[in-house]
C-alpha cells in the first residue's frame, strides 16, 4: 500500500490524486454545446445535483479545443451512453478531428443543441452557473428537456478502460 501525504504548502501530486480515482468506476456522458459551431466532449464528471429542480453539473478543462464554444453556450445537451458506444465516448474523448463527422449521427435539438442518436437518455440543461476550479470550470445545469429510452445497460470508465456492466 503506498500512502500519500501533503500539506497545504506541499499538496498532493495530480499524479497521486489520478491514482485514487482509477479505483472510482464513473457512467460516461457526452456533452455537448453549440455556440457558432457545434462542440463536444466526453464526461465522467456527470453528477445529478438535484431532482426538484432538475441539475446537474460536470466540469471541462479551460484547455478544451470545446471551451470557447462552452463559454458561449447557453444551453448543453447531455448524453449517457450504451456500453455499446465505446467507440462514440473515444472520438469525443479525442482532441482534433471533428466529433460530429461521419459516422457520428447527430440532430439539432432544443435550443439548437446537439442531440447523438442512439444513447441511452439525454437532457438538454440550460446553463446556470460556472464555477473556477484548478485548471477547470464546474458547470451547473438545469435541465429543461430530456428522453430516455425504455432499458439499455450504461457505458462505464474504470481505470482508464471503458467497460460494460456485462464486462464484470
Amino acid at each position: 500500500m503506498t500512502v500519500h501525504t501533503g500539506t497545504d504548502a506541499l499538496p498532493l501530486t495530480a499524479e497521486a490524486f489520478r491514482s485514487v480515482f482509477r479505483h472510482h468506476a464513473a457512467g460516461v456522458a457526452v456533452v455537448t454545446a453549440h455556440a457558432g459551431r457545434p462542440a463536444g466532449f466526453t464526461a465522467t464528471s456527470l453528477s445529478s445535483v438535484a431532482a426538484v429542480p432538475p441539475t446537474v453539473s460536470f466540469s471541462m478543462s479551460t484547455s478544451s479545443s470545446s471551451w470557447p464554444v462552452f463559454q458561449d453556450a447557453t444551453h448543453v445537451g447531455v448524453h449517457i451512453l450504451a456500453e455499446s458506444q465505446r467507440d462514440l465516448a473515444a472520438a469525443f474523448a479525442a482532441s482534433g478531428p471533428d466529433r460530429f463527422a461521419a459516422p457520428t449521427r447527430w440532430r439539432r435539438g432544443p435550443q439548437g443543441v446537439p442531440l447523438l442518436d442512439g444513447v441511452l437518455a439525454w437532457l438538454v440543461c440550460r446553463i446556470e452557473a460556472t464555477v473556477p476550479a484548478g485548471e477547470h470550470r464546474l458547470l451547473v445545469a438545469r435541465a429543461v428537456a430530456a428522453e430516455s429510452r425504455p432499458a439499455g445497460r450504461p457505458l462505464l470508465y474504470h481505470d482508464r478502460t471503458y467497460a460494460g456492466l456485462s464486462d464484470t
